[in-house]
């Protein structure tokens, strides 16, 4: 972050009062967290990268890096894709690198280069010119960095969610972005699924009205999954429990804000956040430690709350509810509520539903929205995507949209300003629940572009050319 930032963003915390409130200081000693991170407005905005169109790319040669998660499944799929070039593999251990070696050989696909057995080999693999797009799906420490390197370096980044872990990382990747004029895009896949699609081609058509609400979250029991000794290394996902806020935002809040143009039309405002109390992780890392003395590091530690909500006003006065528990028994929910002044759409529970009255729509009613509304990106591969895959076909259309702009020279869906946005909501939230869930300001990353910045299209625009290899 430049001086000059530093010093407009501190200038804007202390007429905000929160800098004299000691708010800082009662961050780090409620929950050992570091001290509240400074919010505002950027001074000056470099270059606008909402809406920006890179020089088209006939071939987009790929580097990976992080291949135990999500990496070999990022392989796979993008191996079905036409107009890509694999170029390297990088992970600290051999041993994963080889199996995403594998799986270009399954395809027909060259082996690639490889870069494994230090923490330091990604920056390597960022300085090979033989690169176009650095694909990131690391612990989420590393995704910031390296997507500035790779920036640094002359390529367009994209990593896993959340993009950035604070709001200096926000800054960041903003100015890298505007600075080298290379994409960076946070992989939110779930813009990509079926009915948040469809969600938002009937907004943009109006069939909702004036958006007024819209709800969104991460429900996901992971409590054995986060204690698991083999799924992270180093327990890394475990340990970022220990900060205490709604600290995977993205999923819910992605297709929201597209939806209510956010970033491009409105902004955020400010939010608030409350959390309940701890009520399972920190007894299963007693339980755990009782009986394995690898937990020992564990047991006695705080972790975050169950269930952390989250609500956000912005400046058209609308609202956003987010809510966060990954440790609860209860099934899987992303909520996707969206309501207008004419009507509304959920989706969890399932079935999806929608609404434009006091009843739901029947199914025949449904499936005469659906024919009107599918979007034109599902027409023309969403089928594709179901077959091969990536949490019911999202991650491949995702994939694919991006791969398709590259080449074609348009704007991606998702900009680093969203990135920065979406990634934000789990520092600022950490701040509201420290200080006693009073409200926090959401800093404008667009510099005051929102206010003409167009809103997300579904159209092709001019892409669609790229095609599938492989059908499964």
């Amino acid at each position: 972050m430049t001086s000059g930032r530093r010093d407009f963003l501190r200038q804007s915390l202390i007429g905000t009062g929160i800098i004299a409130s000691g708010l800082a200081g009662h961050s780090a000693s409620r929950n050992n967290e570091p001290e509240s991170e400074k919010v505002g407005s950027q001074p000056n905005q470099r270059f606008n990268m909402s809406g920006y169109c890179a020089p088209k790319l006939e071939k987009v040669r790929i580097g990976f890096v992080g291949l135990g998660n999500r990496g070999p499944g990022a392989v796979e799929r993008l191996s079905n894709i036409e107009g890509i070039e694999i170029v390297a593999l990088c992970d600290v251990l051999s041993d994963r690198v080889e199996k995403c070696q594998a799986i270009l050989e399954k395809h027909g696909i060259p082996k690639a280069k490889t870069y494994s057995g230090s923490k330091e080999i990604w920056k390597e693999m960022c300085q090979n010119p033989d690169i176009d797009l650095i694909y990131i799906t690391t612990p989420w420490a590393w995704h910031t960095p390296m997507a500035v390197y790779a920036m640094e370096s002359d390529k367009h980044a994209v990593s896993e969610v959340p993009a950035a872990k604070t709001i200096e990382e926000c800054w960041q990747l903003i100015e890298t972005s505007e600075k080298t004029k290379k994409h960076f895009m946070m992989l939110e896949n779930c813009c990509y699924d079926f009915f948040e699609l469809l969600t938002l081609n009937m907004a943009r058509q109006g069939y909702f009205g004036e958006i007024i609400h819209a709800e969104g979250a991460y429900i996901h029991d992971l409590l054995e999954s986060n204690f698991s000794k083999t799924k992270y290394s180093d327990m890394w996902r475990l340990k970022e429990n220990y900060r205490r806020g709604n600290l995977y935002p993205t999923h819910g809040l992605g297709p929201l804000c597209q939806i209510m143009n956010i970033n491009r039309g409105d902004k955020m405002e400010f939010l608030t956040s409350v959390s309940s109390g701890d009520f399972q992780m920190a007894a299963m890392a007693n339980e755990l430690s009782a009986k394995d003395p690898f937990y020992n590091e564990f047991a006695g530690k705080s972790f975050r709350g169950n269930m952390s909500t989250t609500t956000i006003r912005t400046f058209k006065e609308k609202t956003i509810m987010l809510q966060h528990d990954v440790t609860s028994r209860r099934p899987y929910s992303r909520i996707h509520l969206v309501n207008g002044t004419k009507g509304m759409a959920c989706k969890y529970p399932e079935p999806e539903r929608i609404s434009n009255g006091h009843e739901w729509c029947n199914e025949q009613e449904m499936n005469q929205i659906k024919e009107k509304y599918t979007p034109e990106i599902v027409k023309h591969i969403g089928e594709m995507a179901k077959k091969i895959g990536g949490h019911g076909g999202m991650d491949f259309m995702m994939d694919w949209r991006l791969i398709d702009c590259l080449r074609n020279g348009l704007p991606l869906d998702q900009n680093v300003y969203d990135a920065a946005l979406w990634s934000s909501i789990a520092p600022l939230s950490i701040q509201s629940i420290a200080n006693r869930s009073n409200s926090i300001d959401i800093p404008d990353f667009t510099n005051g572009a929102w206010k003409t910045n167009t809103p997300v299209e579904l159209t092709l625009n001019g892409g669609g050319t790229t095609g599938v290899k492989t059908t499964k």
